[in-house]
């Protein structure tokens, strides 16, 4: 991915007011969902233990392209930067992660409504 005229790759946002995604900063406090909350603590913790760095994190984020970046929600790229990062590192396979995504497929809709309350 090349920098434009200006030198900036096309995830650097910053003093850009042209761009859609621009506006008002929220100034209010933000109730996170409790999925949010858990890949907050697992970026830590995977942090902590050296599975990955946050150029690493980093790196990820801006390789993932533009429509990804811009259609997904901020802890949807750090799940998707954590997983990439995880399965670089070798803590788990492509299969594993497979096998333990149809394990929570398979609750049904009904687990997230159950936790949720509780958070």
């Amino acid at each position: 991915m090349t920098p434009d005229a200006t030198g900036k790759r096309w995830h650097d946002m910053g003093g850009d007011l042209a761009h859609p995604l621009a506006g008002p900063i929220p100034d209010g406090d933000h109730d996170f969902a409790l999925w949010e909350k858990r890949v907050d603590a697992l970026v830590i913790l995977a942090g902590l233990k050296g599975v990955f760095t946050v150029d690493g994190l980093r790196r990820v984020l801006e390789d993932m392209g533009e429509d990804a970046f811009e259609t997904m929600t901020y802890y949807e790229r750090w799940v998707a930067s954590l997983n990439q990062n995880m399965l670089e590192q070798g803590v788990y396979s492509v299969a594993d992660l497979g096998a333990r995504m149809a394990e929570v497929q398979a609750r049904g809709t009904t687990y997230a409504d159950a936790t949720d309350a509780g958070a």
